[in-house]
């Protein structure tokens, strides 16, 4: 395996990606620069890069006097995101499904069975972080379609944060094992319209859900 260097605004991003994913700052809440850079000991630059990069992420939002703050919620921006990831993975696993070899589905199923550990585990980072993305960049990795997959990349990332919540608090710890492991055994019997179809659905009532939760969240508020 090959070793991969990242830069410090890279690390930065991380750092504070991993604590808006996990609700450590809230939604709204400022990014102070300067608090940033003494906690992560670096200077303001790669920080202001970093924040940045998140923001073309959709996870921080500049504004004017108020600086950087992290991108509120709302149940209006979940219709765009999942629907343009709907579309977008079904395409991407429309032209990979053919292409899977019987060793790419293997190692898709040893990414599910470390997936539902995660998961049966409350490893809620894990399950709806690197390991559901690894799951579903298996299936797509024969697509040959580079540039849907780098907008697929972005709205991923844009989503975790929903993903994550859809799993701890929308009941989709209860479905998310059971929808992949149709997803992959539609994969295996290579039911290309079955399995696009399939994705779009596990997606969309991802979406779905996340939004009922928003809204009731927004009413209590």
């Amino acid at each position: 395996m090959a070793i991969v260097h990242k830069t410090r605004t890279q690390l930065v991003a991380e750092a504070i990606r991993e604590k808006i994913l996990t609700g450590e700052i809230k939604a709204g809440e400022p990014l102070r620069q300067a608090a940033l850079a003494d906690e992560l000991n670096v200077s303001r630059i790669p920080v202001r890069e970093a924040l940045l990069q998140l923001e073309a992420e959709g996870l921080v939002n500049f504004e004017a006097h108020k600086g950087a703050t992290v991108t509120r919620l709302s149940a209006e921006q979940i219709d765009e995101i999942f629907d343009l990831r709907a579309l977008l993975e079904a395409e991407l696993l429309r032209h990979s499904i053919d292409k899977l070899t019987a060793r790419d589905l293997l190692e898709a199923e040893a990414i599910l069975a470390e997936l539902e550990e995660a998961t049966a585990a409350g490893d809620t980072q894990l399950a709806t972080g690197k390991l559901n993305a690894e799951f579903h960049s298996k299936l797509y990795s024969k697509a040959q379609r580079p540039q849907t997959r780098e907008l697929v990349d972005v709205y991923s990332k844009n989503s975790e944060r929903y993903v994550r919540m859809h799993i701890l608090l929308a009941g989709g710890i209860k479905t998310a094992p059971e929808e992949h492991r149709q997803l992959l055994e539609l994969c295996r019997d290579k039911n290309t319209k079955g399995a696009c179809d399939f994705l779009k659905k596990h997606i969309t009532g991802a979406k779905d859900d996340i939004k009922a939760l928003l809204l009731k969240l927004e009413s209590e508020q």
